[in-house]
């Protein structure tokens, strides 16, 4: 079935009164919306909402949705579906006030049949009811309500069922490739009917590569699959470096007539596995440099915008990943889409959670009714994008310690299977997840029993922060062994979080497994990536996180002695993790240069970053998921002569650092800290600093930082247009900078920004992990000299007028034309 776009002309509240929601936290509870859209990150965060650290503070609800809908009374008799891609969570969809279908988890798209409920030739209600209300229902920040697309679909009661096109390539050579395709077809006629399905294959030019045709007959309340194979001489490959991609359409036609169409979107690429090779993608081996990611769009909450999620994709592909994990839960179309035109591999994931919940109300209140139909429907949704290599049956899952976990597992699995076979199966297991009921008995096993008293918490990653170092010995522990060796043993690749110790002792009893770190403390991949390197049964590695989130609030922080706060989490205002090669709106931090060496990609040329002289001397705590607390600036106003930690990041041999010309002595990289970094402890004098790199004593790479003068407003806009009536959305940046171009980090300043004519601010703010701002604030301070505005295509045609100023009496304003 075509789709048509259901997300305009909403009419939103929170089953209180408009006027009353101004006092109950919705500051922009505007009766009209478009979709998509995130009533959670409208609301004011406060110390004691229910959500805490791990929703970032933010607040729930339960929200109503209304739309009215006419169709003609031609269309009686015609199938009619509503598509929601995703609606967080326990979502009522009631058509002229009856209820018309039902969805718990908030994750998975599913589909509501309403042509039963319609009265044709007038207006129709349409009302989504979403009870989010039940905090805290996730370990992270989830969003409320219609975040995801919806599309309206109908066609004559002999149609191509939904996700009912499925393209499989069963060989994939350069000369030569072969694809099968299902149809799966329905009739909800009385009366058998005769028909085509007839399937057109057009490459990225339009050009058409291939017809089929296929007679089939359906008979009355039948459902029948149409299978065709096709081959297709000299084909353009999917890889992440060339990510070709087809179009299939495909008709129904009934005595000539066309009843029902749909248009697949594709990839031709073949899979292998193997513990010598490793993953394969059209014959050649492929390393996975991938990053974990919650989903979330930084500072325009969860709504998933196309333009969102292509520029958060596009951005990680620049920086090196080639590959993602959706954490936790499966991935919304629009992001699948991005994954497959930019080239990103995909592991998609179930859930958090089966029957043992983390959190009060999460999914496992309900997976035990529903996690058959959300493996359908995650795996309906997936099959048909080249991106998507591997699932994920869940994430650090308590039953998997369990002879009943590991049954409920292998039906999991069972079902993956008999729905798709093409792609390799995993898990997230954590060893110490598992065994936290046995955490004391397992520290007094490997000796450290002194260390008991600090894992009382029960929550994984305190206890995980608790460990620290020891957790290698922990994970190799006999009793760990036995309690997750059935888990293991029915995966296609065995994935593990945060235990890469456990590759070569489980290769070592067994050279068949293939292995993949599903997630990883970001700075231990020097470490983990020479094992990747050097074993073809290692796939690759996830890091935690490739984007900073909102919720899990200071996971990555800095810890300075006296400090206040949690082990791991932070307390009111934080709103971020900080932690992530990228922070929420974009911007790339130094450990993202540091992977991107590692992983080999830069050149030789290496990497500035610049600890803040403020806690110089200071003893430093850095966290398991963190990073040094570092910018890369050397604009340090009222620190001059004073002491400061310079950082070189580089793959040579030798660095050597320079301030104002003048030799900070040379050092061999990798000594401090991590491999491919070393650092200088010296005086911040203002001007330049520069590392060179050496290879056998010779220079192969250098990089400079210099310092800011006073600063200016420098507004630059991503895109140059919007189209009028679109969800298109247009990233403004906005940067305090000298009369160079250079960036000054040390003057903040508070900016206050409007749009005039056919646009909206969509959101706005920084990368500040700890803030008392709201993303739909108009005005913010910068932080490290930076912010960002996204503005959101308005119906009318013509020229929106964002007006930005501060307040020093600075003004600057830019046009984007909307077409």
């Amino acid at each position: 079935m075509l789709k048509q776009d259901f997300n305009k002309d909403w009419t939103f509240g929170n089953n209180i009164s408009i006027i009353e929601a101004s006092t109950k936290g919705i500051k922009k509870n505007l009766n009209h919306v478009d979709l998509p859209h995130d009533a959670m990150i409208l609301t004011e965060r406060s110390a004691d909402n229910p959500a805490g650290s791990g929703g970032a503070y933010f607040q729930g609800g339960n929200y109503e949705y209304v739309k009215k809908l006419i169709l003609p009374k031609e269309d009686q008799g015609k199938v009619v579906f509503l598509e929601f891609e995703g609606v967080y969570m326990n979502t009522f969809v009631y058509v002229n006030g009856d209820l018309a279908g039902k969805n718990d988890y908030g994750y998975t798209n599913f589909y509501v049949q309403i042509n039963d409920f319609l009265r044709y030739g007038q207006e129709n209600e349409v009302k989504v009811v979403v009870k989010n209300g039940s905090q805290p229902n996730s370990r992270w920040y989830t969003g409320s309500g219609i975040y995801r697309n919806v599309k309206l679909m109908k066609a004559e009661p002999i149609y191509i069922a939904m996700d009912g096109v499925r393209i499989t390539t069963v060989d994939a050579e350069p000369d030569l490739a072969v694809l099968q395709i299902e149809i799966a077809i329905k009739n909800e006629n009385l009366g058998l009917h005769t028909g085509y399905a007839i399937t057109t294959i057009k490459d990225a030019e339009e050009k058409v590569v291939s017809e089929e045709a296929t007679k089939f007959s359906v008979a009355s309340r039948g459902e029948i699959s149409a299978w065709q194979r096709i081959t297709l001489s000299s084909p353009k490959l999917w890889d992440t470096d060339n990510p070709n991609l087809y179009t299939c359409t495909t008709v129904i036609k009934l005595n000539d007539k066309v009843v029902d169409e749909d248009i697949t979107t594709f990839g031709i690429r073949k899979l292998q596995l193997d513990s010598v090779h490793g993953l394969r993608i059209n014959g050649r081996t492929l390393k996975l440099k991938g990053g974990c990611i919650h989903h979330d769009n930084g500072v325009i909450g969860a709504a998933a915008f196309k333009d969102a999620e292509e520029r958060r994709i596009r951005k990680l592909k620049e920086a090196g990943y080639n590959a993602i994990r959706a954490a936790h839960h499966p991935m919304g179309r629009t992001l699948l889409d991005a994954c497959d035109k930019h080239g990103m591999l995909v592991m998609d994931e179930l859930t958090d959670c089966w029957t043992h919940g983390k959190i009060d109300y999460d999914y496992a209140t309900t997976f035990i009714e529903h996690w058959e139909q959300d493996v359908e429907r995650m795996i309906g949704k997936d099959y048909n994008h080249p991106s998507v290599i591997m699932y994920s049956i869940g994430n650090e899952l308590a039953e998997i310690g369990s002879r009943h976990g590991n049954i409920l597992g292998r039906k999991i699995i069972e079902k993956i299977r008999s729905l798709d076979d093409t792609r390799y199966i995993t898990n997230g297991v954590n060893p110490i997840m598992t065994t936290l009921g046995r955490i004391k008995e397992i520290a007094v096993d490997q000796g450290f029993s002194e260390l008991s008293s600090s894992l009382d918490s029960g929550e994984i990653n305190q206890v995980m922060q608790a460990m620290g170092p020891l957790m290698g010995q922990f994970s190799s522990s006999n009793i760990i062994q036995d309690m997750i060796e059935e888990a293991l043993g029915v995966l296609d690749i065995e994935g593990y979080n945060y235990s890469p110790e456990r590759y070569l002792i489980e290769h070592e009893k067994s050279n068949n497994k293939t292995f993949v770190g599903a997630e990883s403390h970001p700075a231990a991949l020097d470490h983990i990536w020479e094992i990747v390197k050097n074993n073809g049964f290692v796939l690759g590695d996830f890091s935690w996180t490739a984007w900073d989130y909102l919720g899990e609030v200071g996971i990555g922080k800095v810890s300075y002695e006296g400090d206040p706060g949690i082990i791991v989490y932070a307390p009111y205002p934080w709103i971020t993790a900080q932690t992530g090669d990228f922070d929420i709106t974009g911007h790339r931090l130094p450990i993202s240069y540091w992977r991107e060496i590692v992983w080999g990609g830069r050149g030789h040329k290496p990497y500035i970053a610049v600890q803040k002289p403020e806690y110089y001397g200071r003893d430093a705590k850095l966290s398991l998921w963190g990073w040094t607390d570092s910018i890369s600036s050397w604009t340090w106003p009222g620190w001059e002569g004073k002491g400061v930690v310079v950082e070189v990041y580089s793959d040579a041999e030798e660095a050597e650092l320079f301030i104002n010309g003048k030799s900070q002595g040379r050092k061999t990289v990798g000594d401090d800290f991590k491999k491919f970094y070393c650092k200088w402890d010296t005086t911040f004098e203002p001007g330049e600093v520069e590392a060179v790199a050496y290879i056998g004593g010779k220079e192969v790479g250098r990089y400079n930082l210099k310092s800011a003068g006073a600063p200016q407003l420098k507004v630059t806009k991503e895109r140059e247009d919007l189209r009028a009536g679109s969800n298109d959305l247009c990233y403004v940046n906005i940067e305090l900078v000298d009369a160079s171009g250079i960036l000054n980090t040390a003057v903040q300043r508070k900016v206050t920004v409007a749009i005039e004519g056919p646009a909206v601010i969509q959101g706005s703010g920084t990368g500040r992990a700890r803030t008392e701002e709201n993303y739909f604030d108009s005005m913010h301070e910068t932080y490290n000299g930076r912010m960002q505005v996204v503005v959101r295509a308005g119906v009318e045609k013509g020229t929106a007028t964002l007006i930005i100023s501060t307040e020093k009496s600075e003004s600057v304003t830019i046009e984007i034309p909307v077409v």
